[in-house]
Formats: C-alpha cells, structure tokens, sequence
C-alpha cells in the first residue's frame, strides 16, 4: 500500500488574494498604469505643509480633499503621444492615474486649506487649529 500525501494546511495568503481581486487598482491592470507620488510634510509655527512633485501633470487632473483630518491626493498623469517602437533602453517615465492618502500629525483648520500648483510642485498649506488650553473650573456642592 503507497502513502499518498494529503496537505489540509491552510494557505496563509488566501484571504489576501481574495481581498486583492477586489481592489479597485487591480481591476484590468491598473495596479501597473498608477504611481503612489512622494510627498514631503513638514510644520510651521502656523501650519502644516504637504508637499508633492507632479511634473507633467496638469492642474485639471488634480484632486486634492481632506476629511477627518485625512489628506487626499488623486489625479493622472495622461501621455500625450507614445513612441511606436518598443526599443527602449530604459522607460521610468510614469504615466496614469496615482493616489496617495496621508494623516496630518495635527489637527488643522479643514475649512481654510490652500492648495497651491506651480512649477510641477503641488504645495498643501493646512493652517493649524489653534490650541486650547484646560481650565479648571469649581464646582459647587449643594
């Protein structure tokens, strides 16, 4: 009698899989046609400032949200024209759609963020809410 091999062990990837397939980027190859931008955060005395370069990309194709002090930054870079040839020697030119989420590390004024788009630089100027101090109040007891 041969020894036939069962293996009941469950795949520790499965359900990631399963979650992947429905993932908006992974739907017809898109994951391969967007770009996460890099971005620089950093604070003033008064605000917080974002910053991402996104050259080529046309101020149009650019949205900028915020909610629960979540920053949003969405858009796509379209490619005017391809090259027929496919002899490239290198091609790192990113084009199509990316977004890119960030948590400000403080709590800002939503209402009065500033975007501002020049130089293929875009430059998020969140102002800080101002900070409120404890105060300490008596209470009777009757």
């Amino acid at each position: 009698m041969s020894i036939i091999k069962y293996n009941n062990a469950p795949n520790p990837f499965q359900e990631m899989e399963e979650l992947m397939k429905d993932f908006p980027l992974m739907k017809e190859n898109h994951l391969l046609k967007s770009f996460v931008p890099a971005m620089d955060i950093y604070e003033t005395e008064k605000d917080v400032i974002v910053e991402a370069p996104l050259a080529g990309v046309k101020i149009e194709d650019i949205e900028v949200s915020i909610e629960k002090g979540i920053l949003s930054i969405q858009g796509q870079n379209k490619k005017e024209h391809e090259i027929d040839e496919k002899n490239y020697y290198r091609k790192e030119i990113r084009s199509g759609s990316f977004f890119r989420q960030i948590t400000l590390p403080t709590p800002v004024v939503e209402e009065k963020i500033n975007a501002e788009f020049e130089n293929g630089i875009l430059k998020i100027t969140c102002p800080k809410k101002e900070k409120t101090t404890a105060k300490k109040i008596s209470i009777k007891i009757k």
